[in-house]
């Protein structure tokens, strides 16, 4: 018979309470081997939505790391917890109704000008985001680029977990982006043909005919696919 080997396991803490998980597992994946059954802080399962933002430290090291639990393994000698929820304020606001779309964001988030300049919110982005430097692009009032630097933004909320200031970072890149859509964005010289084919219908019998593949048809046709350039043309997909 053949023997099966036996699994490394490392020792873990979660929220101060001592566990054995097999090494090479993410974090979320060990605290469901540690008997936790995670119904919040549980999203995509893949990284990128940012809802299992995660704390940890790790024995012998003093600093606070953060990461997406989905995305980091754990280590020997672990110390987390997660961070389903972080409260932080959220403006309102009506992009139509806006006159000054650079101006208006100090008016919305005027904590903006409390920022310290530490870099403690670039460095618990667990996107590595340059966080700083769009929140100083928004003070210099030039949304394009706080857009631009922040469009992988997850909405985590782990930046303004470690802001002295208390800043609401990601809220206010959220605006950035949208302001920058809605008031400077070049829109795509298509894009009105293709919505226009849209309420046509003229693509209602292809889309019924994907429903109809099974998922290895669709992952070909997915490798396969055009994707656009940033010129605006289009080169295949490289899977």
């Amino acid at each position: 018979m053949e023997q099966i080997s036996e699994v490394n396991t490392i020792p873990i803490q979660v929220m101060g309470k001592p566990y054995h998980v097999p090494e090479g597992l993410t974090i979320m994946r060990a605290l469901e081997h540690a008997g936790f059954r995670l119904v919040r802080g549980v999203g995509c399962r893949g990284g990128f939505c940012g809802a299992c933002a995660t704390v940890y430290r790790v024995e012998g090291d003093h600093r606070l790391h953060m990461a997406l639990a989905c995305q980091d393994l754990v280590v020997p000698g672990m110390q987390l917890t997660q961070l389903p929820y972080f409260p932080a304020r959220k403006a309102t606001y009506d992009l139509e109704k806006i006159d000054d779309p650079e101006l208006a964001a100090l008016d919305l988030y005027p904590e903006l000008a409390s920022c310290l300049g530490c870099n403690s919110c670039t460095k618990a982005c667990p996107q590595d985001l340059k966080v700083m430097d769009y929140v100083a692009a928004m003070l210099r009032c030039e949304l394009k680029e706080a857009a631009e630097l922040s469009f992988d933004c997850l909405m985590c909320g782990l930046c303004t977990a470690r802001c002295p200031a208390e800043i609401t970072q990601y809220q206010a890149a959220m605006y950035a982006r949208r302001a920058y859509g809605r008031f400077a964005m070049v829109r795509p010289k298509h894009l009105d043909e293709r919505l226009s084919e849209l309420r046509a219908g003229k693509w209602v019998a292809e889309v019924e005919g994907l429903t109809g593949l099974d998922a290895e048809a669709l992952k070909k046709l997915y490798v396969a696919r055009d994707m656009e350039t940033p010129t605006g043309g289009f080169a295949k997909a490289v899977g």
